[in-house]
């Protein structure tokens, strides 16, 4: 017989003086666990440290800001640990910094900085205002009227802060009307920021007035459904916000 001719021969493994078959080699598989569904005491300490950061008046002063972590573990009630891990995130996310053998301090940015955030929130707000036009419906953007409804003549001046969170929430409102989940997960994080700097610029100088009169014509070019109109205008209000701070906000320097 030629030897061509004999089939090859399965490769074998020894075992205790025994001859066997070759099994299959498995695909590697990560080794999972179970995931526990109640939010874990980090995150419940990196939702209450960021909701605190953000309501701050962080800009008021130039004094640094330094977070305690063993005083926050004990006001929390819970180990250093989870707080140690929050303040690792918060710190990624540009809120926090840790400076070695002085401890973690509130993020304050740059002039320079607030600016570029601005202008990354130009294109994104302008962009979801088109969307809206498009997309919403009329009760929708009727709801964005109401929301400046109790503010008339001195109402504004008169409340300003009330103002200055109804103003925030117009925008981020519009954000979400949008629709694009992908724009809305991009903007979250990026107006959390702003909104420190906005509560701090709508007091300086005309920024009210001229807020009031940008919101009015932004609605009614979305009532309208004028998409060309509401994107420029409201692409126009943020980088007004963005000359306002290159020119005012000394503060940041």
């Amino acid at each position: 017989m030629n030897t061509r001719d004999i089939p090859p021969r399965r490769a074998t493994v020894r075992a205790s003086g025994a001859t066997t078959a070759r099994s299959p080699i498995a695909t590697p598989q990560p080794a999972l666990a179970p995931i526990d569904a109640t939010p874990s005491f980090k995150h419940k300490a990196y939702a209450a440290l960021k909701n605190a950061i953000v309501a701050m008046d962080i800009y008021r002063n130039r004094d640094d800001i330094r977070l305690d972590e063993r005083k926050l573990a004990q006001d929390f009630g819970i180990s250093r640990t989870p707080v140690r891990e929050a303040m690792a995130q918060l710190e990624s996310e540009g809120f926090v910094r840790s400076v070695p053998r002085r401890g973690i301090y509130v993020v304050r940015k740059t002039k320079t900085e607030v600016i570029e955030m601005i202008t990354a929130w130009a294109a994104l707000e302008s962009m979801a205002a088109r969307l809206v036009t498009q997309t919403a419906t009329p009760e929708q953007i009727a709801a964005l009227r109401k929301m400046f409804a109790t503010f008339e003549g001195d109402q504004v001046r008169a409340h300003l802060d009330e103002y200055s969170e109804v103003n925030i929430e117009f925008h981020q409102s519009i954000i979400k009307l949008s629709g694009n989940r992908v724009l809305i997960e991009m903007a979250e994080n990026l107006f959390t920021h702003m909104r420190m700097i906005r509560r701090k610029t709508i007091v300086e100088k005309d920024r009210v007035d001229r807020s009031i009169r940008d919101h009015m014509k932004i609605i009614e070019a979305l009532e309208a459904r004028d998409t060309d109109r509401a994107e420029v205008l409201v692409r126009d209000h943020a980088l007004g916000l963005a000359e306002h701070v290159a020119q005012y906000a000394d503060y940041l320097d």
